[in-house]
C-alpha cells in the first residue's frame, strides 16, 4: 500500500526534509553528477512529491525530459505550481505501475518513498515496476531510511543532537517514535536483495548521514 501525504504532511514537507535530513541540499546536488554520463536523457522521478528535488535541480535538468509522478493530489499541485515554468517537466497523477511502457527512462530516481512501504512484496514489486520502465544500463540514485535495529537506535541519537537546536524537543521525540516504530526500513543487506531481485545491479552506498542513506546502482 502507498501512503498518500495530504493536508499539512503536503504542506509541510519541504520544510521538513531541510530540518531532519542534516546536508539533504548536498546529496541533491550530487544527483546531477552521478547522471552526467546519461545519453537518453529522459528521467523518471517516482514519488516526485512537492517537486521539491526537481526544483532543486532546476538548471542541471534543463537538457532532461524529466517525468514526475506522485499519488497525492496535494503534493502534485504544489509541485504543478513550483514548476509552472519548467517546460521539460510532466508531472502524472497515480503510482510507477500506471505509466506505459512504451517509454523507457535513461535513468530514475526515488527519493524518501522506500520506507513507507512493508517488506512484504510491496516495496520489491516498486522497485521492479520502476526497473521496468528503465533503459538497460540506465542509473538509478535512491535516498532512504535503511539500517539494522542497532544502527536505527544509535543513529537517530546522532540525529537528535543534530536537529535539537531547531525543533521542539517533543516534536523530536514524536518523530523519533514514528521512525522506530511505524516506518519500514530494512538492513543494508536486505536491501541489496530487492534491487538484485528486481533487476538492477548490486548498489552502492554513496551517501549517508544519520539514518539516511543514498544509494546508486544501475538496470541489469
Amino acid at each position: 500500500m502507498v501512503e498518500i501525504f495530504e493536508g499539512d504532511r503536503a504542506s509541510n514537507y519541504e520544510m521538513f526534509v531541510d530540518a531532519w535530513i542534516p546536508n539533504y541540499r548536498e546529496f541533491i546536488d550530487s544527483v546531477p553528477k552521478l547522471l552526467s554520463g546519461v545519453r537518453e536523457r529522459n528521467l523518471l522521478v517516482a514519488g516526485c512529491g512537492t517537486g521539491n528535488e526537481i526544483l532543486a535541480l532546476g538548471d542541471q535538468l534543463s537538457q532532461w525530459k524529466v517525468t514526475g509522478v506522485d499519488p497525492s493530489p496535494e503534493m502534485l499541485s504544489q509541485a504543478r505550481e513550483k514548476l509552472e515554468d519548467m517546460d521539460n517537466v510532466t508531472l502524472l497523477g497515480g503510482q510507477v505501475r500506471d505509466l506505459h511502457m512504451t517509454e523507457q527512462f535513461g535513468a530514475a530516481t526515488l527519493l524518501l518513498v522506500l520506507h513507507f512501504l512493508k517488506d512484504d512484496g510491496s516495496k520489491l514489486y516498486l522497485l521492479a515496476e520502476i526497473a521496468k520502465r528503465m533503459e538497460v544500463a540506465a542509473p538509478f540514485v535512491m535516498l532512504d531510511i535503511t539500517g539494522s535495529t542497532w544502527q536505527i537506535k544509535r543513529n537517530l541519537e546522532v540525529l537528535r543532537n543534530l536537529v535539537s537546536n531547531y525543533i521542539p524537543p517533543e516534536e523530536i521525540q514524536g518523530r523519533i517514535e514514528r521512525i522506530e516504530g511505524e516506518l519500514h526500513y530494512v538492513t543494508e543487506e536486505r536491501l541489496t536483495e530487492l534491487f538484485m531481485q528486481a533487476g538492477f545491479e548490486r548498489p552502492v552506498r554513496f551517501y549517508q548521514n544519520t539514518i539516511y542513506m543514498g544509494w546508486y546502482s544501475r538496470k541489469v
